[in-house]
C-alpha cells in the first residue's frame, strides 16, 4: 500500500459529511483525522503535526472563522482550507482575512476537493522548501484580497 501523501485535520460537525470527506481524502492517500467541533480540533492541532486543516465555517458551538483565528494564534505555518456551505463573498473574505489559503463551497465533487487539497499542500511545501514563511504568504494574500475587495466597492475610476 502507498504511504500517506499528507496528514490532514478535518473539522466538520455533520457526521455523514465528515465520514464522506474522510473517505474521499483517504482514497487519495491522505491520512485524515476528523474532529466534530472546534474544541476537539484545537486539542488535536496542538498535539499533532498536520500538513493541512480543512474546516467547515458553520459548526455547532462556534464558527470556522473563530477556529481559524485560534489556530493562527499558535500555528502560522499549516495551511487552512475552508470547505463549507457558506457561499457568500463576505464568508470567503472573512476566512481569508482570518488566515485561510483556500475556500471551497459545498457541495463540491470529490475531484474538485482533492485538487484543491493537492494545490494548497503543494503550495505550502514549495513555500517551505524555498525558505519562505506561510505567515509572510498569509499577509501578502490578505493584502491582495483587501485590495480586490476595496477596488470592487470603490466604484469607477476616472
Amino acid at each position: 500500500m502507498k504511504s500517506p501523501t499528507g496528514h490532514i485535520l478535518y473539522v466538520e460537525d455533520d457526521e455523514d459529511t465528515r465520514e464522506l470527506v474522510t473517505y474521499v481524502l483517504a482514497k487519495s492517500y491522505y491520512k485524515v483525522i476528523a474532529a466534530a467541533n472546534g474544541d476537539d480540533a484545537l486539542r488535536l492541532a496542538r498535539t499533532n503535526d498536520f500538513d493541512l486543516y480543512v474546516i467547515d465555517n458553520w459548526m455547532s458551538g462556534g464558527s470556522g472563522i473563530d477556529l481559524c483565528k485560534k489556530l493562527r494564534e499558535f500555528d502560522s505555518r499549516t495551511p487552512i482550507l475552508f470547505y463549507s456551505g457558506a457561499a457568500f463573498e463576505r464568508d470567503k473574505q472573512q476566512a481569508f482575512a482570518a488566515g485561510a489559503q483556500g475556500y471551497l463551497v459545498k457541495p463540491a465533487g470529490p475531484d474538485e476537493l482533492t485538487a484543491e487539497v493537492i494545490r494548497i499542500v503543494s503550495a505550502a511545501s514549495r513555500t517551505k522548501a524555498a525558505g519562505g514563511s506561510l505567515e509572510g504568504a498569509l499577509k501578502e494574500r490578505a493584502k491582495s484580497i483587501a485590495r480586490c475587495h476595496y477596488d470592487s466597492w470603490s466604484g469607477p475610476r476616472g
